[in-house]
């Protein structure tokens, strides 16, 4: 039987700027109901090689980059600290597609952290002022302790931004689109930066 998610994808059909590609095949992730289409892993690196990869959430996307948040005390804001780079990959199953983003990551300005921070949920809000993320906790009721004595502080007033919570962001050198086809035969294009502009491949499945 024929993958429905199989279909070519052609030289031809790429937009030449690789952020205006992205945005047609996430929009095509968010018309086929994609549960989380804005959900990626993130890799980084301790500086002595070591990976590590985790789930993220990436809100926003523009022509300055691709933006996460996390603590940044956390293993991976840690190791982004030391160690400035990242990579992203988005996977839709139900479309066959995945696009890989590389590159280095900086850190956003703190107004642009607070401005994300005010749009989440309040639970969202206080669980990010709760948790030392990555830090070893006694127990799960050491935590919630901490959770409702914050929640009970805040009540009648918003949940400031913790000092080590924010953003960060990767600035794309590379992207990869990937399209599934059968037999295992499928279609990978990169693009890489060459100066100021975009060269794209076709790699070998």
């Amino acid at each position: 039987m024929n993958d429905p998610r199989a279909r070519p994808l052609r030289r031809a059909e790429l937009d030449s700027d690789p952020l205006g590609q992205f945005k047609a095949w996430f929009g095509d992730a968010v018309a086929a109901d994609v549960p989380l289409a804005e959900a990626a892993a993130v890799a980084t690196a301790a500086p002595d090689g070591q990976p590590s990869v985790r789930m993220v959430l990436v809100k926003r996307f523009d022509e300055r980059g691709f933006v996460f948040h996390t603590g940044y005390s956390s293993r991976k804001g840690r190791e982004l600290a030391e160690n400035p780079r990242a990579a992203l990959l988005f996977y839709w199953h139900a479309l066959g597609r995945q696009v890989r983003v590389e590159g280095p990551v900086e850190r956003i300005a703190r107004d642009e952290s607070e401005a994300y921070f005010r749009t989440r949920p309040p639970g969202a809000q206080l669980g990010a002022a709760a948790s030392r993320q990555s830090e070893v906790v006694g127990s799960r009721e050491e935590l919630d302790a901490r959770h409702d004595e914050l929640a009970a502080r805040y009540r009648d007033e918003p949940v400031p931004l913790p000092e080590n919570w924010g953003g960060f962001r990767l600035l794309p050198e590379r992207y990869e689109f990937w399209q599934h086809r059968e037999n295992r035969l499928h279609d990978r294009f990169r693009y890489r930066r060459d100066g100021g502009e975009w060269i794209v491949e076709r790699l070998e499945p």
